[in-house]
């Protein structure tokens, strides 16, 4: 399941080049004395301070698929639904690596197993209401999950509960009228239990997600609940318009005393849909503005002025996130199916031009050597191909293994890219101008971003039978640890012949087997160092060429206060902000 960001970054050589070329910015204080530097926000807070009152202002260019908790799979959502609901478990709201840490939020703490993670037992916190002031039960809680399995009426949100829960053909409170979740039991009000259908040591990523944010049945809506989702947190809905605007207000409801984890400092959000790019970020700038919920960062026509002002570029950061550019090699096709031939377009590609393609190394990203980004916990540093000093490739280990695979003057196959993609584009014009320097001639194939892996590079007949040999991908953790990046891409499993898996090269047993295990272990050190077992030997069979690790230029808006990058989201943390 991929989830899904808005996704907008600046492409073009020219661009990579003034972003590489600009140093640190000036700095400058704010009301209580917080310096106003680049990066400031980043493994740290910025301008902290416990004022409450007033309104933040956000605004997205474009909207996303539901604020119904059940039915949502956009990870900016994610970060803004906290404000009016509460799961089992969230990130731990703190700047730097303890963002990435799972804490009780509706539950008193994480989950408990007894038999090897196949049962998962929650209890929740005394005192939870709703925002009429009904007590929230581990009913409310089963009854949101239940529906959450509903994917032909919420046919938005991820697939976990459909795939791990023991549902012995239960398939909803809307399908299965009047019948019970086997795999749910709420004993008492105060405590729900689910059962799997097998050992899944990291069920508390599961219990984190949107839809175990309690719903009471009664008020459930179906797919009109997003106009109105009842409160389990600190905000609630005071007006709704679809694919326009929505404000939130404060829940009386909401007791600070049963959720340690949020301030609730603005009285109300003001949540703008559909305004134009340029403007959010033109808006920003003046103060109009406080933050871009899309967290993608800035676009290409305030890049420049932010980075180049240094006034501007103090007010901005640049995070990292969880999230891979890279190239599929088809192991599929000749003579791709010969490791050697593989190993030579890893040693043989430019990697400075991939960064580029996707507009340098702030704006794109830092130059990838493995398939886990840094900010997943388990990372561990690979380099197996080695591009050289300058990161431009080496031709001479290149050519060495064109020899070994019977292929000394090159090959030709052809490489596929997403059509409405330009910096796709940029990336398969690189590819195919450094690798024609040992011979290795690439014809580029543009398809359609929204059948691209349904029908095109994600179907195993038409990728083999077209001769792609490569193809660009790009993958985004569903939550940052292993199985939330690496299971998508590298379980050969997933992939369908009917087309759609994100997987388009990785077919390896052996990869399939650590799979399995790091799924089944308890132990969060045991199942970080198999995750990162699978990332080595996925770069050993060279069936996927990294390419970058995602950065973005972000900037804060005037005037807010407990500003920081959430690494969980890689985007500023929605919950945390105020105002001076």
């Amino acid at each position: 399941m991929r989830k899904r960001v808005v996704q907008v970054v600046a492409s073009g050589s020219a661009l990579a080049l003034v972003l590489s070329a600009c140093g640190g910015g000036g700095g400058s204080t704010t009301n209580n004395g917080a310096t106003a530097q680049f990066n400031a926000a980043v493994g740290q807070v910025f301008n902290q301070s416990d004022k409450k009152g007033g309104t933040l202002k956000y605004a997205i260019s474009s909207n996303w698929d539901s604020t119904d908790p059940g039915d949502t799979y956009y990870g900016l959502s994610w970060n803004l639904i906290r404000t009016y609901t509460r799961a089992l478990t969230m990130f731990k709201i703190e700047p730097g690596s303890g963002s990435q840490t799972l804490v009780g939020d509706l539950a008193q703490d994480v989950g408990q197993t007894n038999d090897g993670g196949k049962t998962w037992t929650y209890k929740l916190r005394p005192g939870l209401k709703f925002e009429d002031g009904t007590p929230i039960t581990s009913k409310d809680v089963e009854y949101a999950v239940s529906r959450s399995l509903e994917k032909g009426t919420l046919v938005n949100g991820p697939t976990y509960f459909n795939d791990f829960l023991d549902l012995k053909g239960y398939q909803g409170p809307y399908t299965s009228k009047g019948e019970d979740n086997p795999a749910i039991d709420t004993p008492d009000d105060q405590t729900i239990v689910f059962h799997l259908k097998q050992a899944f040591g990291g069920f508390d990523y599961f219990a984190m997600l949107p839809s175990t944010a309690p719903v009471p049945q009664a008020k459930d809506t179906g797919v009109k609940y997003k106009e109105h989702p009842v409160s389990s947190g600190p905000y609630k809905f005071e007006s709704y318009q679809q694919d326009k605007s929505f404000t939130l207000v404060r829940n009386d409801q909401w007791d600070p005393s049963t959720d340690p984890n949020r301030k609730a400092l603005p009285d109300r959000y003001e949540i703008t849909i559909g305004a134009n790019a340029d403007d959010i970020d033109n808006r920003i700038i003046s103060g109009d503005l406080h933050v871009d919920i899309a967290g993608t960062g800035v676009q290409p026509a305030a890049l420049s002025r932010v980075l180049g002002d240094p006034t501007l570029k103090a007010r901005a950061d640049n995070p990292s996130s969880a999230r891979l550019n890279y190239t599929s090699i088809n192991p599929k096709v000749a003579p791709l199916d010969n490791i050697e031939c593989r190993k030579a377009v890893l040693y043989a590609a430019d990697r400075t031009l991939y960064q580029q393609a996707y507009g340098g190394p702030l704006a794109g990203g830092d130059i990838a050597t493995g398939l886990l980004p840094p900010v997943i916990p388990g990372f561990q540093k690979l380099d197996i191909y080695p591009a050289g000093a300058d990161n431009k490739g080496d031709l001479d280990k290149a050519k060495a293994s064109l020899a070994a695979c019977g292929h000394p003057d090159g090959f030709a196959t052809n490489m596929a890219y997403r059509a409405e993609r330009p910096k796709e584009k940029a990336v398969a014009e690189g590819l195919q101008q450094s690798l024609a320097r040992v011979g290795i001639k690439l014809t580029l194939k543009a398809y359609p971003t929204g059948d691209y892996f349904a029908l095109y590079a994600g179907k195993p007949s038409f990728r083999n039978s077209n001769n792609l040999g490569l193809m660009t991908n790009s993958w985004g953790a569903d939550w940052n640890d292993g199985f939330g990046f690496l299971q998508q891409i590298t379980d050969s499993r997933v992939i369908r012949d009917t087309g759609g898996s994100s997987n388009l090269s990785v077919m390896i047993p052996e990869v399939d087997k650590l799979i399995d295990q790091a799924i089944a272990e308890t132990d969060k050190a045991k199942r970080e160092a198999i995750w990162a077992q699978v990332d080595k030997r996925v770069m050993e069979e060279a069936v996927i060429l990294p390419g970058v690790w995602a950065k973005q230029v972000t900037l804060r808006g005037v005037g807010v206060s407990n500003v920081f990058v959430n690494e969980a989201f890689g985007m500023y943390d929605f919950t945390t902000m105020g105002l001076q």
